[in-house]
């Protein structure tokens, strides 16, 4: 029996996916995340926009058109939000949500289908959802969760409160994982609230990775979270100067309805902090434009607050209303007007980007060559610049940056 395993929206799901493809090989099953023909398809969906949703769902028939007689398995965010859509879709066997995955496989194989099967997220980390690694990096999963209930996001509703996987099982998978790479991702749904709910902080977190011998980095961080303690943790650890900060608007009144717990001020205080202590550092982050009530002026200040931090790389979003949020019932912005607020902002982030990468020619970056790229090798910088060169995949390297090429910077061996 062969099985198809795919995941759609974050590291996290992908991490999820990547265990249950595990999972299923350890039991004797071939298994991928590649779209192909297949005997059974567990799709794990995402609901963190409306797009998201609708192409969880539209994933039913891009399976069936590889094989029209395979079985469907849904699962994740987009299913434990709304159960409804995935119902009456053919040949959708069991429906789930975000929790108990791993046992979604033991009810395949006993083909249990008892109608909706959803149920509550848990009140503490599940710890038997272990990833495999990518091509060339591995994710470990610490925490799941969010207690910060933005006003915009559904997320805490699908995935629950936030909770901490225990420290010790941390450290086996990331010392089990660096005999296999050479960089390791920190990720989770929230995780700068790890270890509040175990009696521990992300300092802890940071101490006890410190002495795994690879490069370490988080998936995304809030600027919150960011002091001189962490920071100088890192800077000892072989942590990488990358760091993904969430700022989502550069207004404070939008910030304030968005519930968010900062000013634009401190976030950019926590980016001067990183730059301290990371002078290279590549910033990258998430603005939503468009949010309900975004004014003209409002919208110049995020633009003016993003020149201000200087990001290296920025993913912008016209607003996405989801029902059952905070932000659904405040007064809408055109979604004509957001979208071309969100074609001026990418606009200037594409300016900031190469700004950024202006900045970096002259300078010695250790390299983690990933793969082939039309005629040379590319991978990325300790910065998370893409970095184009002529050594051999798989190596760590120090080169010294050239000059801008493609969508990043040639890299020279010293």
């Amino acid at each position: 029996m062969k099985f198809v395993v795919f995941s759609l929206g974050c590291k996290v799901n992908q991490y999820e996916g990547r265990s249950l493809i595990k999972e299923l090989e350890d039991r004797g099953f071939e298994a991928t995340d590649a779209l192909e023909k297949a005997d059974c398809y567990i799709i794990n969906t995402c609901s963190v926009t409306a797009e998201a949703d609708k192409k969880s769902r539209q994933a039913v028939a891009r399976v069936l058109k590889l094989n029209p007689q395979a079985k469907v398995v849904i699962c994740g965010c987009s299913s434990q939000n709304n159960p409804k859509p995935y119902e009456n879709k053919p040949n959708v066997r069991l429906i789930s949500g975000t929790s108990g995955k791993m046992s979604l496989i033991d009810s395949i194989m006993s083909d249990i289908v008892q109608g909706n099967r959803v149920v509550k997220p848990p009140l503490v980390y599940e710890d038997d959802l272990h990833g495999e690694l990518t091509k060339t990096r591995g994710y470990i999963k610490v925490q799941d969760g969010c207690d910060n209930f933005c006003s915009y996001c559904i997320v805490p509703y699908l995935r629950g409160r936030s909770r901490s996987r225990k420290l010790e099982s941390i450290v086996d998978e990331a010392k089990s994982m660096a005999e296999k790479t050479r960089e390791l991702v920190v990720t989770g749904i929230n995780v700068s609230a790890y270890g509040k709910d175990i009696s521990l902080s992300l300092c802890d977190l940071v101490s006890a990775l410190n002495d795994i011998p690879v490069r370490k980095r988080f998936g995304s961080l809030e600027c919150t979270v960011i002091d001189e303690k962490l920071l100088s943790l890192m800077s000892v650890g072989g942590w990488c100067d990358s760091f993904h900060l969430s700022m989502q608007s550069g207004s404070d009144r939008i910030l304030k309805k968005m519930n968010r717990k900062y000013t634009s001020s401190v976030f950019i205080e926590k980016c001067d902090l990183i730059r301290k202590h990371f002078p290279d550092a590549g910033i990258t982050t998430d603005v939503i434009v468009g949010f309900p009530t975004e004014t003209d002026e409002d919208f110049s200040d995020t633009v003016s607050t993003s020149q201000r931090a200087g990001f290296s790389l920025m993913h912008v979003f016209p607003y996405s209303v989801r029902p059952g949020t905070v932000a659904a019932t405040m007064p809408q912005v055109e979604k004509s007007v957001a979208l071309m607020r969100a074609k001026i902002l990418r606009e200037e982030a594409e300016k900031l980007h190469l700004k950024f990468l202006a900045s970096q020619s002259g300078k010695i970056k250790e390299v983690y060559v990933e793969e082939e790229a039309d005629g040379c090798t590319c991978g990325f910088a300790s910065n998370y610049i893409k970095v184009y060169s002529d050594q051999a995949p798989g190596s760590i390297v120090n080169l010294k940056l050239t000059e801008i090429f493609r969508d990043g910077i040639k890299g020279e061996k010293i």
